[in-house]
């Protein structure tokens, strides 16, 4: 979402035990701000708002609403490669399995073929195609509590160093463990943001995702997920919400709405139909195998409705 980076606390955080359907139209009380849209391009990121209905699972009604804008920038048309820079400590942890799994089948499926409903100014759309590029690991080079231009100096290290290939076509995920916090507001502002900066010459993409069980009522929908890992779990979701807004508005002037909200934004922490896994917990898809509970994102078409898939 658009927002100013020292916004003050936009939602309250809340524990609710127990998971239950709700029928709140996508995008109500979701904490959002008419006039964040000016303010975010200012100081050039895209945050992901924190979940204010920690406890609930909200499920998808149309929403009424002029849609979503072109603003005449560019998109990652021929498909996205993502990369993951594992920062922290990840020793023995299930999530470097889990979500890299995710990232190798999220490509091709009909969650991520929403986005083929956006495109530039020639009419070209976005292609359902993604790549994990592969990762590269980041032991705590600048500490356990990141700043903004720290966090893009752990992706430039990345680069620098060939521990990841420096392209334009790429979105950077900075994945920290759960002992790392992000200062400009990571558990208190948002769970997850996006930018894009001039980095080994190129126009690099990246992101922002910290580890939500550091503040599990603010950036968990569940606390018993269904890979048995509620970090990694949430973790996949945000990082779908921002690796479509990557895709379809990878310089922040691209596609957004009169709010100033991105396609995941439109639809940040609703869920659509879910299913009860083996282990009780809750899911909405499963991807290569395995189940996932993942926000659902905008489609681009007639009136425009969240879904999780096209």
């Amino acid at each position: 979402m658009k927002t100013a980076l020292h916004l003050s606390l936009v939602v309250s955080l809340t524990s609710v035990a127990g998971l239950f359907a709700s029928d709140l139209a996508p995008g109500e009380d979701s904490g959002r701000r008419d006039s964040e849209s000016d303010a975010v391009k200012a100081h050039g990121k895209v945050v992901h708002q924190l979940n204010p209905h920690f406890g609930e699972l909200h499920t998808s009604r149309p929403r009424r609403s002029s849609g979503i804008s072109y603003h005449g920038g560019p998109l990652i048309l021929n498909g996205v490669n993502a990369y993951v820079i594992w920062y922290g400590n990840w020793s023995g942890n299930s999530a470097t399995t889990i979500i890299t799994s995710f990232l190798h089948s999220i490509g091709g499926s009909p969650y991520f073929n929403i986005n083929t409903t956006y495109y530039n100014g020639s009419g070209t759309h976005v292609l359902n195609a993604v790549t994990y590029g592969g990762s590269t690991t980041d032991s705590y080079s600048q500490g356990s509590a990141l700043s903004d231009a720290q966090v893009q100096a752990v992706v430039s290290s990345a680069l620098a160093s060939g521990g990841l290939p420096t392209d334009p076509n790429g979105v950077y995920f900075v994945l920290t463990s759960a002992d790392v916090t992000e200062t400009s507001g990571f558990c208190t502002q948002y769970c997850g943001w996006h930018t894009y900066a001039s980095i080994s010459g190129s126009n690099i993409k990246y992101a922002f995702v910290g580890n939500p069980d550091r503040c599990p009522s603010a950036c968990e929908a569940q606390t018993t997920s269904p890979n048995g890992n509620s970090g990694a779990d949430g973790m996949v979701s945000i990082i779908a919400h921002e690796l479509e807004e990557a895709v379809t508005d990878p310089n922040l002037n691209a596609w957004f709405d009169s709010r100033g909200e991105e396609n995941a934004d439109k639809c940040a922490w609703t869920f659509g139909g879910t299913f009860i896994t083996s282990n009780g917990s809750h899911a909405n898809m499963t991807l290569g195998g395995s189940n996932y509970l993942i926000q659902q994102n905008w489609v681009n078409a007639g009136s425009g409705y969240c879904a999780l898939s096209y």
